[in-house]
């Protein structure tokens, strides 16, 4: 075999490995882009549920009025940040103060035993859920996109293909865990 068609096999042989690197990044990109969506329709949906929920409260604890202003300024929060890191911080704040409000409910048997309050429960916790889901599978994705980026011969050619930097995950930090796990305390 000549040297010069062993020069063009390996070179046709760099290609085609650089186009199957090169189409799983893109694949794993958007697919890490697809989930980021799901999160954000499925976060936008329980959004939309809460102010049924604060006015269905509302009825039954008037006087509660400093934890209907604050899930409406965490919700407010939470529907204006951007980017993974922000999202995350928003949606622990708001989980807080979602916990605060749940918290009051419990308070009030009639509130409790309310049809409308239970449906709303329900599809918040219907949502919750669906979250949860969105949220496992970004943080899989984003697990094998970055994982595909730094591995080699990949990580060879990504920054050429213009992959230059992993994909944040979506978590909530210590704080924020912390906070969310622990029993709000409602004293009246």
């Amino acid at each position: 075999m000549s040297p010069i068609i062993i020069v063009v096999i390996v070179v046709a042989l760099i290609i085609v490995i650089g186009a199957f690197m090169y189409n799983a990044l893109v694949r794993l990109n958007q697919q890490a882009t697809e989930a980021w969506s799901d999160i954000t329709v499925q976060l936008k949906r329980r959004y939309d549920l809460i102010p049924n929920l604060v006015n269905t409260v509302k009825g039954y604890a008037a006087h509660e009025k400093s934890v209907f202003e604050d899930v409406t300024a965490a919700r407010a929060n939470a529907l204006s940040a951007t980017g993974v890191a922000e999202t995350a911080k928003a949606e622990g704040d708001f989980q807080k103060t979602m916990k605060s409000l749940f918290a009051v409910a419990e308070a009030y048997p009639d509130l409790k035993a309310s049809q409308n309050f239970q449906e709303l429960q329900g599809e918040i916790t219907d949502t919750e859920d669906k979250i949860q889901a969105s949220r496992r599978f970004y943080n899989g994705v984003v697990r094998d996109f970055n994982t595909k980026r730094k591995t080699f011969p990949t990580n060879i050619f990504a920054s050429m293909l213009g992959f230059k930097q992993d994909k944040e995950f979506f978590e909530l930090d210590e704080a924020q865990t912390a906070a969310v796990q622990n029993p709000v305390e409602v004293k009246f």
